[in-house]
């Protein structure tokens, strides 16, 4: 494999004419392919990439729906998301979309997508649509780096805590009335769903399935508390994680571009998508992956 960590700072150059430059803060950027066309060699360079790094951004793709759906076959089985909006021609395509009016946007948070699940997503393929003349840039980082920065002493405690994660909080009916408060034009669905779901426990620190890498999860949006703990003791050492996480992990700063498209292991990240395009609209289209039971490390 030609690239072999996060923190290598040459270009290289994979079989075909793919490009692969490290993104600063975390994951690569590739250039020189048409994912549609790529042919054995570079599909498996590819994925060797996803498998190691967590997060790959491609530029300058033509993907149609069908070519998007194709790509996310190819990595894995397709997870139709109970809460976003769905394209009316194919369902399994998440619509995260922003229109000039609304006020609130989805994702606008550090989190992790489907943690809340018995077995969290593998990942996600996220497609441009439409963007904005300025902003709506998304954050990444990683969660290998985000157990690396914590102290020896608080990475010993964790491998062997569990948390608890929720979706309730987030996509239930009093997230939906106090959503629809704020903005009556903001839309998620099936409140109902996120109310029964109830909530999932999974270790803090897991063995990556895919890189057997360390690799911290929890995240501040669906990590409720740690197991045996209440949320209000939880609280403070979750809310110290963070704190370190993000003064200290390198965040890589996406800019989307027509025809980007980005790629990430929600076992091995966190992102964010900012909410600084007021009055524009933006649309992305985002298809979930299956993922599997999780181990401790």
């Amino acid at each position: 494999m030609t690239t072999t960590t996060t923190t290598t700072t040459t270009t290289t150059t994979a079989p075909s004419t793919m490009t692969v430059t490290p993104h600063p803060g975390t994951g690569v950027e590739i250039r020189g392919i048409d994912v549609r066309t790529a042919d054995d060699a570079t599909w498996a360079e590819l994925r060797a990439l996803f498998d190691h790094h967590g997060l790959v951004f491609l530029r300058d793709q033509e993907l149609s729906e069908e070519d998007h759906l194709r790509l996310a076959r190819r990595l894995g089985t397709i997870n139709v998301n109970r809460f976003f909006v769905r394209h009316p021609e194919h369902p399994e395509i998440a619509l995260v979309a922003k229109e000039p009016g609304q006020r609130l946007n989805v994702g606008g948070f550090w989190h992790t997508d489907h943690s809340y699940d018995l077995e969290p997503a593998l990942g996600s393929v996220l497609v441009a649509r439409e963007l904005p003349a300025r902003g709506g840039d998304t954050r990444f980082l990683s969660a290998y780096d985000a157990f690396s920065v914590l102290p020896a002493h608080l990475q010993e405690r964790l491998r062997t805590m569990r948390a608890v994660h929720s979706a309730k909080h987030a996509f239930g009916s009093t997230a939906a009335r106090v959503q629809r408060w704020i903005d009556p034009a903001f839309r998620t669905e099936n409140a109902d769903v996120a109310d029964d779901l109830g909530t999932v426990t999974h270790p803090a620190v897991i063995r990556h399935p895919l890189s057997g890498r360390e690799a911290l999860f929890v995240n501040p949006s669906f990590t409720v508390r740690f197991e045996g703990w209440s949320v209000a003791r939880s609280a403070p050492l979750l809310a110290s994680i963070y704190l370190r996480v993000l003064r200290s992990a390198g965040i890589a700063e996406f800019r989307w571009e027509p025809g980007s498209v980005a790629i990430w292991d929600n076992r091995a990240t966190w992102h964010n998508a900012r909410n600084d395009y007021r009055g524009q609209r933006r649309e992305m289209h985002r298809i979930t992956l299956d993922g599997g039971p999780l181990e401790a490390a």
